[in-house]
């Protein structure tokens, strides 16, 4: 048996369906397809998305620049532990620590001044010393560090 005879004993191929007869449309010569030419002088250039190529506002340049570079640079400890914050759950606990060293009214100050210059005046002992407190403020602790009386 040759290839032919092969091939006519073989499978045979499924018919098309239904809905999928192609039919050739003649098609009309007064609507000749002409390809478009976009060299110099030829057809107008198709609209393109240029927001790549826009002049974003500062505060959106920033932002970007601000995410790739968190995202291209190690951060240290130190500074990374204030990138997010803390849950509430938390934040309540730490808020009620503070409460303990927050620093005294000027009421409770005076107070205290007054107490300890009673205390100088009748020649005793001077027994209420300045209560510890919470220091705060970026400038302020940086000076504290530098002069050794915090870590």
């Amino acid at each position: 048996m040759g290839k032919a005879a092969k091939a006519k004993a073989g499978k045979k191929v499924a018919a098309a369906p239904l809905g999928a007869k192609k039919t050739k449309t003649q098609k009309s010569p007064l609507f000749e397809k002409t390809p478009k030419n976009f060299k110099l002088g030829g057809d107008i250039q198709p609209r393109r998305d240029l927001t790549r190529f826009v002049r974003w506002p500062q505060y959106i340049r920033l932002q970007r620049m601000k995410k790739i570079m968190l995202m291209r640079l190690k951060m240290p400890p130190a500074i990374h532990q204030f990138h997010s914050t803390i849950d509430k759950n938390q934040a309540t606990t730490l808020l009620r620590l503070m409460k303990k060293y927050q620093p005294e009214t000027r009421e409770a100050k005076k107070a205290r001044l007054a107490e300890m210059a009673q205390q100088k005046k009748d020649g005793q002992e001077v027994k209420t010393k300045k209560p510890q407190v919470i220091k705060y403020g970026l400038n302020h602790v940086t000076t504290l560090i530098e002069e050794k009386q915090a870590k």
